[in-house]
């Protein structure tokens, strides 16, 4: 059995999916103890119970403490099943990270399974459904990997509601994916999405996209959305190169004007073509189980985050690979990941 200390490196959820979805993986048992331990709310929280009773449902696994706010964990997987399944987390939790947790192991299977999963598809601290189908899948397809996504109904924070279709078929041949160049810039975009608020808001965060970046108006687009739970508000700016698709987010809040939410999102991208690494920061974090799991894979990125340095530390205790971190330059560093 492999033990985990939960309060570690980033020390939140990231440990507990990483883990779990691994322990699928491998088919070896895992104990976790300290669950999110420095966190305001430490311990299990509803989106962390719905991503291990996916991955225990998934993997016909035996599972110990987990019930709310628990801050230990004992997750014994058997035999792991392709087939359809149905997950609720029951809040605005996020349906993209309990995705994180099962999809690895799905993408192994040998037959083709289609996640139904409801909660929140845009929630603050979470990768949102643009992110996904738009960064991270296509990444995916390149090594071989057979993922589409379907966004059903969106969910906001903190109404939720929101509901994704994901289906996994069997891949036929795996390869090494190298992104080391971005490539010249195709194209760009920025979307303001309202649910049941004011169309001011978007045109509001547009106009500081526009004016900060130089954007051409063709490039901006308001999105109200009129089928969700609650009220909800999303800006996203994509940057489209030769190589690699980038998403940016943010999010508005209650008291949080729109122009601040366009001006960190404009400060992301600016920063992202500055450094001029093909894969920002949070793709990082996302590609290095795949690239585990696809004989290897080496990427340049603008940071290494505290989540990037965590998952690297979790995926030695699981696979036989090596996975050498460099830094080229004051702004970029170079992820590599071999199998032994």
């Amino acid at each position: 059995m492999i033990l985990l200390d939960g309060s570690f490196g980033e020390g939140g959820g990231q440990i507990l999916r990483s883990s779990v979805g691994l322990a699928l993986v491998t088919g070896r048992a895992v104990r976790l103890e300290n669950i999110r331990a420095g966190r305001e709310k430490p311990g299990l929280r509803r989106q962390h119970l719905t991503a291990v009773q996916a991955a225990a449902e998934v993997g016909a696994a035996e599972v110990k403490g987990n019930r709310l706010g628990s801050m230990e964990l004992t997750f014994t997987p058997k035999t792991v099943k392709a087939g359809a399944y149905n997950f609720s987390v029951g809040t605005a939790g996020s349906t993209t990270l309990v995705l994180q947790t099962v999809l690895p192991a799905l993408m192994g299977a040998k037959d083709k399974s289609v996640l139904t999963i409801e909660g929140g598809t845009h929630n603050p601290m979470a990768p949102p459904f643009d992110f996904l189908v738009r960064a991270f899948l296509p990444v995916l397809e390149r090594m071989g990997w057979q993922v589409r996504a379907e966004l059903e109904r969106p969910g906001f924070f903190p109404a939720g509601g929101g509901r994704i279709k994901v289906t996994i078929e069997p891949a036929e041949k795996l390869d090494r994916v190298e992104l080391i160049e971005r490539g010249e810039i195709v194209g760009q975009r920025a979307r303001a999405l309202v649910a049941r608020l004011p169309r001011h808001i978007a045109e509001r965060e547009l106009k500081v996209i526009r004016e900060t970046l130089g954007w051409d108006q063709r490039w901006l687009e308001v999105e109200e959305v009129r089928d969700s739970a609650g009220p909800g508000n999303v800006l996203t700016a994509e940057i489209e190169s030769e190589n690699i698709t980038e998403v940016f987010s943010g999010f508005g809040e209650k008291g949080w004007p729109a122009e601040k939410v366009a001006e960190s999102v404009a400060a992301e991208v600016g920063n992202y073509l500055a450094a001029e690494a093909p894969v920002g920061q949070h793709l990082a974090d996302q590609l290095m189980i795949p690239m585990a799991l696809a004989g290897g894979g080496r990427y340049r990125t603008s940071a290494l985050t505290e989540h990037s340095r965590t998952n690297i530390e979790v995926i030695r205790k699981f696979l036989d690979v090596e996975i050498e971190v460099r830094q080229i330059n004051e702004a970029v560093w170079e992820v590599e990941i071999q199998t032994t």
